[in-house]
């Protein structure tokens, strides 16, 4: 049978136990986008949207979310974070407007950040939507993924990697 470690001998979930595991420094970057109409990318750009500064209200949403996460998560370790950047870029073309939202997070611990820094890259999406819900709800959320992370036992993860070539 196979040993699953989110069970215990009763087969209730449990918190793993990673007191034995080694410390190191541990990155994680997750990418989200968010695609909106003309309208959006206009009043975002200019800083007009009603609500506010749209990608810096974002931005300490994610922050607040990767800090969080353990809270949300129910597996999830509450971690000391040492760090937790959020950047943009906008992908244009034609009728398209794409929001890129980058999320970079560090620790030094026993386990990884992959779940902080996805958790921070849907919530700043999902804040983005909220701010500009009023103008269009036609706005798409992802993909969000994982596009690497560093540290500990399982090694090194690259999202471009992993891909199969085409």
């Amino acid at each position: 049978m196979t040993s699953f470690t989110h069970f215990n001998e009763q087969g209730r979930a449990k918190m793993v136990d990673i007191s034995d595991k080694s410390t190191t420094v541990r990155t994680a970057i997750a990418k989200s986008s968010i695609a909106v109409n003309k309208e959006i990318y206009d009043k975002i750009t200019s800083n007009e949207m009603k609500k506010g500064d749209v990608l810096a209200v974002s931005q300490v949403a994610g922050i607040m979310a990767a800090k969080k996460t353990a809270d949300i998560i129910p597996m999830c370790h509450p971690l000391a974070l040492k760090g937790v950047d959020i950047s943009f870029e906008w992908e244009t073309k034609a009728d398209e407007y794409v929001l890129v939202i980058i999320v970079a997070v560090k620790t030094k611990g026993s386990t990884g950040v992959e779940m902080e820094a996805l958790t921070a890259a849907s919530v700043t999406a999902l804040t983005v939507y909220d701010m500009c819900k009023a103008v269009d709800k036609g706005m798409v959320i992802g993909p969000t993924f994982l596009m690497e992370k560093t540290g500990g036992k399982n090694g090194d993860f690259n999202f471009i990697q992993q891909k199969p070539a085409e």
